[in-house]
């Protein structure tokens, strides 16, 4: 779900950024010494995981994580995937640096969004509970931020608007497969690290 350089408009650009500038300001008020290794773990892991990726016209479709990483992180996945993505256009070309901002917001804003619908349910640490979230980080994750993407596309004109359709409904199964991801991994910390739902 990378955009392209050279696809948005120069006003997108600078949004994208201001918009990202404000994220990244709080998600590093939240970072501290006691969460810079689980924000590093996290950023690795969406590095990682959208590193496979299938190309559809100008952008793709691979695990996000969003979701997950949001609903551990909160506003410091701001600043964790950021990192990742600058990373990931600095040595794959995924993306690029002037569409950082954009494609930075899109990740994060999912994120943030996807840990306050999920903050009740994973301090409940009950199974149903935890997959409920599991499946709540998945949808809050990917489709925010697939939703982000379509209407930034659809804003360039005509010529992507096709596109824009197809990125939102070739994400319907990556919110899927996240959901029950994202379920086995709050499972899985419920019983060996149970602090890191508590936020």
């Amino acid at each position: 779900m990378h955009i392209s350089e050279g696809v948005l408009p120069g006003y997108q650009l600078l949004i994208g950024w201001g918009l990202t500038g404000i994220g990244l300001f709080i998600g590093l008020r939240k970072v501290n010494q006691g969460n810079l290794p689980l924000v590093a773990l996290l950023s690795s892991a969406f590095f990682v995981a959208s590193l496979v990726h299938l190309p559809i016209g100008i952008t793709s479709v691979h695990l996000l994580l969003n979701g997950l990483v949001g609903s551990l992180l909160g506003w410091a996945a701001f600043p964790a995937l950021f990192v990742a993505l600058l990373f990931q256009a600095l040595l794959f070309q995924f993306g690029g640096i002037t569409v950082l901002g954009v494609n930075t917001f899109n990740m994060a804003t999912g994120a943030v969004v996807a840990y306050y619908l999920t903050r009740p349910l994973l301090r409940k640490k009950t199974k149903w509970s935890l997959i409920a979230a599991g499946v709540l980080a998945a949808v809050a994750g990917v489709f925010t931020a697939a939703t982000l993407l379509s209407v930034e596309l659809f804003l360039t004109g005509s010529s992507f608007r096709s596109t824009a359709e197809l990125a939102f409904l070739a994400h319907i199964p990556v919110a899927a497969v996240e959901a029950v991801f994202n379920s086995f991994v709050f499972l899985y910390l419920a019983k060996n690290s149970p602090k890191l739902l508590e936020g």
